[in-house]
């Protein structure tokens, strides 16, 4: 076993010993910062101790720390696409839509969606109703772009106070 492997194994004996305000101190002497709040000791000692072996080994390769940085971005020319966090709307919140010259407000509720006095379990139900077409109810109403051509007609998105944003 190389020397270095031998010191940072003495360091995961002598780590495992500290108290959780002892670990903060070494985090911050090794990694120049703060610790991020509440994190556990669990993931302190794991940061510690990659810290250790980074000094006692090396980080990682340029080309990794690079893609590391860009977010792990596919070697080809087009990037893999992200899936948008979902989307959670609190009960009273308005959607607005005119479509074809038509304004369609759906109400966001606890156990659905209301839209023109009935109430439907999602906005894609809804979005279907008012085109005819299958269409996913956050694009129809603004809450996710269209990655390439634009939708026809405008939307608005009014919170629960009345307020909102075109």
């Amino acid at each position: 076993m190389r020397t270095s492997a031998m010191n940072v194994e003495e360091a995961l004996e002598s780590l495992s010993t500290l108290t959780l305000f002892e670990l903060r101190g070494e985090w911050r002497r090794l990694h120049r910062m703060s610790p991020p709040m509440r994190l556990s000791r669990d993931l302190l000692l794991r940061g510690i101790l990659y810290k250790l072996q980074e000094r006692a080994f090396g980080g990682l390769a340029k080309a990794v720390a690079r893609k590391l940085e860009q977010g792990g971005v596919a070697s080809s020319d087009q990037a893999e696409p992200r899936i948008a966090p979902p989307i959670a709307l609190k009960p009273g919140t308005r959607l607005v839509r005119e479509w074809r010259g038509e304004t369609h407000v759906a109400l966001i509720q606890a156990d659905g969606v209301e839209w023109r006095g009935r109430r439907y379990p999602s906005l894609s139900v809804v979005a279907r109703e008012i085109t005819g077409a299958h269409w996913s109810g956050p694009r129809f109403f603004g809450l996710r772009r269209r990655r390439s051509v634009p939708v026809s007609g405008s939307f608005t998105f009014a919170g629960a106070d009345g307020h909102g944003e075109a």
